[in-house]
Formats: C-alpha cells, sequence, structure tokens
C-alpha cells in the first residue's frame, strides 16, 4: 500500500504544472548568481525558447534583478534532475555536454523537463572560456 510520502516530489505534480529552479548565471568565476523559481510551467507546451523568454522577463520585471539587467544570457543546460545526482560546481554542471539546450524549438517534456529540474541560464561564451580555465575567484 504506497502513501503520500513514498510519491516523489517529480511525480506528485504532472509535468502540465512544474515547478522549476533556473540558475542565472552572471559571473562563472566569481560565481555570481541566483535562483529564479518559476511556478505551474506545463512542460508539455513550453519550448526551451519560451522558457529563456519567460526567466527574461522576469529578470526585467521582479524586484531584485537589477545586477542582472545587462547580463547576455543565451544557453540553457540542465543542471540537475529532482532526486538526481548533484554536481560538486555550485552553479552549473561542467560535466554532460549533452545536457545544453541547443534547440529552443524542443518541448521542455521532450527533453526530460519534470517537476524540480533544475537548470543553469547563462552567456555560452563566458561558459566555454571557464571550461577551458575553471578557475574560480574571490
Amino acid at each position: 500500500m504506497s502513501t503520500e510520502d513514498d510519491v516523489l516530489t517529480n511525480e506528485a505534480v504532472p509535468r502540465t504544472h512544474a515547478t522549476l529552479t533556473v540558475r542565472i548565471v552572471k559571473s562563472f568565476e566569481f560565481r555570481t548568481e541566483k535562483h529564479l523559481i518559476l511556478h505551474n510551467i506545463n512542460c508539455e507546451t513550453t519550448t526551451v525558447g519560451q522558457l529563456k523568454d519567460i526567466a527574461k522577463e522576469a529578470i526585467k520585471t521582479q524586484p531584485g534583478w537589477k545586477a542582472y539587467h545587462n547580463v547576455h544570457l543565451d544557453t540553457l543546460k540542465v543542471y540537475t534532475k529532482a532526486h538526481g545526482a548533484k554536481t560538486t560546481n555550485l552553479i552549473i554542471n561542467l560535466d554532460h555536454d549533452e545536457w545544453i539546450l541547443d534547440d529552443d524549438s524542443k518541448l521542455l517534456a521532450d527533453v526530460g523537463f519534470e517537476n524540480e529540474t533544475e537548470v543553469s541560464f547563462f552567456n555560452r561564451e563566458l561558459f566555454e572560456a571557464f571550461k577551458k580555465h575553471p578557475e574560480t575567484k574571490w
């Protein structure tokens, strides 16, 4: 017999009402990022490109994001899924280049999004430079 406590959080909420965490990365070297929590995202109808637009609009219109207004954000990469292994890097998963979402027309559900998926949103050029020399500064 199953109880509510046995249901995993990614399965408790349907993909049509997912809560997603978007890590908005300003600087890889200084580990400057801020979490944007998006509720009620329909992963079955929302595309990768639309998720980028939703995040950009939130940065422009929600309080507390002024320091991120001039950041050029162009790339999404899956950080982790609910109950999945996490990377040791606190802002982006440096492994798994296949987790970079290059096709803006893909539906989130088709690229594996579900409730409590975490994704990093960043500048691709800065990311590639950081991968070559992954040194952090304080």
